[in-house]
Parts: structure tokens; sequence; C-alpha cells
């Protein structure tokens, strides 16, 4: 089963956080995925700090293809205000739907992906998986 590793799940990594022997063991099985959005909003950081090697590595990961579908979007949003979480950016709701989209759960230490499930958009998130 891949996994989608969300931004804050990297972030962690790279500061050798509690999670970073999850997503070694993750890494080791070749069992993670990215998407354009979540490469958006690391590389940045790694292009200033001149980690070529991190960025390399990061652009090698399977890709799955942002496709909004708008209408699914702007629907999310709707359930995640009607559920009284309002502060949830578009930016999480586009990595929702990849995930949807993919079938992939995501792995995320963001609490905005909880909130999303708490609303009804069925997102699977990986800690919260029993195998």
């Amino acid at each position: 089963m891949e996994v989608l590793v969300d931004t804050s799940v990297w972030i962690d990594y790279f500061r050798s956080g509690e999670n970073s022997e999850k997503l070694d063991c993750l890494i080791d099985n070749n069992l993670i995925v990215i998407n354009d959005l979540v490469l958006s909003e690391l590389l940045p950081l790694l292009m200033i700090r001149n980690e070529k090697a991190v960025v390399r590595l990061l652009k090698k990961i399977k890709n799955n293809t942002i496709n909004a579908n708008w209408v699914e979007i702007v629907a999310y949003q709707v359930l995640c205000m009607k559920s009284g979480s309002s502060g949830i950016g578009i930016p999480d709701l586009l990595i929702a739907q990849n995930a949807i989209q993919y079938k992939t759960p995501i792995y995320t230490l963001d609490k905005h992906f909880t909130y999303m499930v708490d609303a009804g958009i069925d997102i699977k998130i990986y800690e919260k998986l029993t195998f």
C-alpha cells in the first residue's frame, strides 16, 4: 500500500523528529508517494539551504499527478465549514482530493486532515489504519 506523505511529516523528518523512523521504514520499503503541491511546499526551503541531494531524491519519488476537481474541492470545503472547521485551506483540500483520487492514505501530522475526516470527507489517515 502506497502512502501519500504530507509536508508536515517531511518537515518533521528533516528535523529528525519523532516520526523519522516511521518514514524511514516507508522509504526503505518504497511505499511513499508525493504530489507537486507537497513538493512545492518543500522545495523552496531546501533550495535556499542548498540541499541539492535531498531535492534530487524528492523529485525521484513516485508523483501522484494533481488533477484538481474544483467542484469536489468546494464540496469538501462546504462540508468542513458546516462541521465548524472553517480554517482548512485549499492546499490541504487539494491534497485530500488527490489522496482520494489515487485511493492513497495520507501520512500527516496536520490536524486539518482529521477535521476533514470528522466532517465526512472520505480520506484515510495512515496513522489511524490498522494492519
